[in-house]
Order: C-alpha cells, then sequence, then structure tokens
C-alpha cells in the first residue's frame, strides 16, 4: 500500500504531463463560449476529456451537462469536483462570439480545465485504487444568471425548473450521491494585493425579480391629464427602494441593484407598459427576506402613487455560499507545497453570486478562489496570465485534498461529513425556493 507523499507524488507527475493539453482545452473552451443551457460543444468536449480517461460518462444533464466518477474503494463517501460551462454576455470582449456575445470573461474555461486536471492526476495515476469512496468530475451547465427570457421560456415548457444549472442538478437528483462537493474560480483581484489564492470565501446571494407597471395611455401633449403614466409610477418605486437603503444592516451587505428594460413606447403618449429588471442581494437568508420585503413594499408604493397597477413577478436566485472551516484547513495545507503562507488568504469576501451557495447551504463544500487573470471579471479585458497558477497549482492541491479526504478508509471525509450542519435540508431548500417564486399584484381600487 503506497504511502500519503507517494500518492501525491504520482498524481503531481501525472498532471505535469499532462498540464499543456490540460491548459490547451481551457483555452480551447476560451475561444469558443456558450451561453447557459446552449453549451452543447463545450459540453460534449467535456465528455469526450472524461472518456479518454476511461471513465463512464453520463451526458445532457440538465440540457447539456456532464457526470463522470472514478470509483475507488467500497463504502467511502463521493467527492464531487465541479466546472462550469457557460460564457457572459461580454460583446466587446476580443474573443465574444460574433452571433451571441458570448464570451468568457468570468474564467469557467479554467474551472474545467481544472476539473479535467484534478481528473487526470487521480485517473491517471491509478492512485484510486488505493483511496475509499468516489471522486465524481461534475460539468455543470448555466452559473451566470443572463437570457433570463430564453429561460423562462424553458422552464414554461418543462426543460427546466431552475434557472442555475447547479439549482438544476439538484433537482433531477444528479448530486444525490455527492458527500462534498468541490469548485475553484478566478480572480483578477488577488494579484493587486500580492495574494495568488482565497480559500473558503464567503459570498452574498440573491433574489431576482421581472417588474412590470401599467397604467393608460394618452396624448402626453394634448391630453397628458387623462393617461396613468407608467414611468412615473416607476420613479417613485425606485426612488423609495433607494430611501429604504440607510435601513439596510451593514453586516448584511444588501446590494439592491434595478435597470429600466421598458420605459415606454413613444415619446408623445403617455407610458402606459414600463417594466424593470432587479437584484436584492444578501449575505444571509433573512437579510435577503428582510431587504426583498422593502423592495417590494416601495414598488407597490410607486403604483399607489399615481394609481397604476404593478406586477413583481420574483425568481429564485442563488444561495449565499458558507464555507466549511475544515475542508478549508485541510485545503490550505494542501496549498503550501505550491504557495508561501503569505500568498494565501484566508476566509474574505467573492463579491459576486453563485449556484455554487446553493449547495453550500446542503453539504459540506470548498471554494478556493485563484489569480493568474488578469482584466476585471465580466469586461473586455479579461484574460489569462499565469497559466501554471490559474490551471495546475489548483488542479494539485485538489487532488492532494482528495487523497487526504479519502485515504485511510476516508476516516477524513467522513469526519466532515459527520460533523457538517446543513443550513437547510433539501426540502427545506425546495421550499424556500418555493417561497421565493411568487408574483405579487397591486391594482388601484
Amino acid at each position: 500500500m503506497a504511502n500519503r507523499e507517494e500518492l501525491r507524488r504520482r498524481v503531481a507527475a501525472c498532471i505535469d504531463n499532462h498540464k499543456e493539453h490540460l491548459v490547451a482545452v481551457g483555452e480551447g473552451i476560451f475561444a469558443n463560449p456558450e451561453l447557459g443551457y446552449k453549451e452543447r460543444e463545450t459540453g460534449q468536449l467535456i465528455a469526450e476529456e472524461l472518456e479518454a480517461m476511461g471513465l463512464q460518462v453520463e451526458k445532457n444533464l440538465a440540457l447539456t451537462g456532464c457526470k463522470a466518477t472514478a470509483r475507488g474503494r467500497e463504502g467511502g463517501p463521493t467527492v464531487g469536483v465541479m466546472g462550469e460551462l457557460d460564457a457572459v454576455l461580454c460583446r466587446d470582449h476580443p474573443k465574444a462570439h460574433r452571433e451571441t456575445g458570448a464570451a468568457h470573461a468570468c474564467g469557467h474555461h479554467i474551472q474545467l480545465g481544472v476539473m479535467l486536471g484534478v481528473a487526470s492526476g487521480l485517473v491517471g495515476s491509478g492512485v484510486m485504487k488505493e483511496l475509499t469512496g468516489g471522486v465524481s468530475f461534475l460539468a455543470v451547465p448555466a452559473e451566470e444568471y443572463v437570457e433570463l427570457g430564453f429561460r423562462s421560456q424553458l422552464r414554461a415548457r418543462g426543460e427546466i425548473a431552475f434557472f442555475g444549472g447547479k439549482q438544476e442538478f439538484l433537482k433531477k437528483g444528479h448530486l444525490d450521491d455527492i458527500d462534498i462537493a468541490i469548485s475553484t474560480h478566478s480572480s483578477p483581484d488577488l494579484d493587486r494585493h500580492g495574494k495568488k489564492a482565497m480559500i473558503g470565501p464567503i459570498a452574498i446571494g440573491f433574489v431576482g425579480k421581472y417588474v412590470q407597471y401599467r397604467g393608460r395611455p394618452s396624448h402626453a401633449g394634448a391630453a397628458p391629464e387623462k393617461g396613468i403614466n407608467a414611468l412615473n409610477a416607476a420613479m417613485l418605486g425606485l426612488s423609495g427602494i433607494h430611501a429604504q437603503r440607510e435601513t439596510f444592516p451593514d453586516e448584511e451587505r444588501i446590494r439592491v441593484h434595478p435597470i429600466i428594460t421598458k420605459g415606454g413606447d413613444l415619446v408623445n403618449i403617455v407610458p402606459e407598459d414600463v417594466q424593470l429588471e432587479a437584484y436584492v442581494r444578501g449575505l444571509s437568508i433573512d437579510g435577503i427576506r428582510d431587504a426583498n420585503s422593502k423592495v417590494n413594499r416601495a414598488l407597490q408604493a410607486g403604483a399607489m402613487a399615481v394609481g397604476a397597477q404593478v406586477k413583481i413577478t420574483e425568481i429564485p436566485g442563488y444561495m449565499p455560499v458558507v464555507n466549511t472551516p475544515d475542508l478549508s484547513v485541510l485545503f490550505k495545507e494542501n496549498l503550501l507545497p505550491f504557495l508561501q503562507d503569505s500568498e494565501i488568504v484566508e476566509g474574505g469576501e467573492f463579491a459576486g453570486s453563485t449556484d455554487f451557495g446553493d449547495i453550500s447551504q446542503i453539504m459540506p463544500t470548498l471554494l478556493a478562489v485563484f489569480g493568474g487573470v488578469s482584466g476585471a471579471l465580466h469586461t473586455k479585458d479579461f484574460h489569462l496570465e499565469d497559466p501554471e497558477l490559474a490551471y495546475i497549482i489548483p488542479a494539485k492541491a485538489i487532488a492532494f485534498t482528495i487523497i487526504d479526504l479519502l485515504l485511510d478508509g476516508a476516516s477524513k471525509a467522513q469526519q466532515i461529513t459527520r460533523d457538517f450542519q446543513p443550513k437547510m435540508s433539501k426540502e427545506e431548500y425546495f421550499k424556500f425556493q418555493d417561497e421565493m417564486s411568487q408574483e405579487i399584484q397591486w391594482q388601484y381600487e
């Protein structure tokens, strides 16, 4: 039986032998971006890569995702390593798709390369037969919360239940056999502060909403008094939201950011139909609930003030990310062979929201953020700078961590899953999502 150091050496050597290919696959995906629930080519590519390692792959999960599991000895838990298939909308990125505007300006292509690197190391080295349990490699669609109209159509046709891919994986049961989940993300902010990795950050969650104000049209010059101005209702609603901002507790990190997507039809007609989209973000479920209630109250007040109608359609967003400290400690131990302690941030905040937060509410999770990229996320300037830091070091550190979790009868993984206290059960999670799927209507009587 090989010892821990021998297993690590074999895994690292295998990843190093494939590093050029892993980076090439990731950068190939970078050059061919696809938006959420449309990642047919990317999903097929990842499936082929996993099949080339000798793994059996489940395909077309949640439309475009895939999953393969490497088995060790029987009787242990399964660790899931996740990568995200989709790009974001960024039409002015130099690698943006000419027709769709999709661009990998959030680093999901790097996640996929890291996931394949972990698979290459654990499977190609043959170390799985020394471990107890399994490791699943999951390529998940639709992390970016974009093209809501398209996803609404998918939901109306019964093709999806949720807008986020990991939410859909939960709903479809594709994560039922996963006991611990691991994922990574890229960040250009670390390099600017002399750091290279962040372990176990928290991140805010959100609920999304469509808002439609309905007024009464009239000639804006000849008879404005006969109309009901839906744009005025919307502006008053937005002003009401702004008046609430001082009531949001600092520790909840509440963020409310609406946009007007339709402001009327013609300049000489009193606006009859005005539409908005908005996110309400926060660091806890209770904080999101409280802020969301205040936002809805303000939006209804705008309609009440001018006698308009308002319909608020709430869409489940993503849950806040919570970390599992024992996993963070273990991961840091396995990162220190590659980075200095001073280069690692422990804890901290990840500014955006991710559907990995939904999983973190239910099972032990590890989210690690790495540098090696430049240019702000979701902008035309985002690009790879350091392939070793972005792709290879994360793959090795995750593979080393999995060895520690599943070695010695998977005692460490068993302890972590036994000690973990979920924020909510799977049933409670879906109940909360139903709560966040309401439609509110107000009409002047």
